[in-house]
């Protein structure tokens, strides 16, 4: 049985992933999470599912949708010529700066009415991180 306490983080969390899915009108956060996992040097279109820990058509439907909006584009791997790398479009990258600054300005706000702002930032990188390594160890989706 979860305690108390990682029932209320959970409703929290549940909570701030609306208040950032609110930071745009035009980029989802499902196509925010691919944006970024490119902009983070993980160019592969057949290794975003593993590093979303998402299914494979739901990537694929995402990363077509992005690309008919001019957002992303698709290049043939020189060694490989199975493997497609992806890259934002200088719109992409642009649309990409705005929400993610408006979506850090929303965390920034919340965590400022908070006593221990910079604790609570920090404790939520450090849940990024522990996604990260369990993933990773396992090979696993969450």
């Amino acid at each position: 049985m979860p305690s108390p306490d990682s029932v209320q983080a959970a409703r929290a969390l549940a909570r701030v992933s609306r208040v950032l899915e609110r930071s745009s009108d035009t980029l989802s956060l499902a196509d925010y999470r691919i944006l970024s996992t490119i902009v983070e040097g993980e160019a592969r279109a057949s290794r975003l599912a593993a590093r979303l820990a998402l299914g494979k058509p739901a990537v694929s439907a995402s990363v077509d949708s992005l690309c008919r909006r001019g957002l992303l584009r698709k290049a043939q791997v020189e060694d490989d010529q199975r493997a497609t790398a992806l890259s934002l479009t200088p719109a992409g990258a642009e649309l990409f700066e705005e929400v993610e600054a408006s979506m850090a300005a929303r965390l920034e706000l919340l965590a400022d009415l908070t006593p221990d702002a910079r604790g609570v930032l920090g404790s939520i990188t450090q849940l990024g991180a522990a996604i990260e390594t369990y993933v990773a160890e396992r090979g696993v989706r969450l």
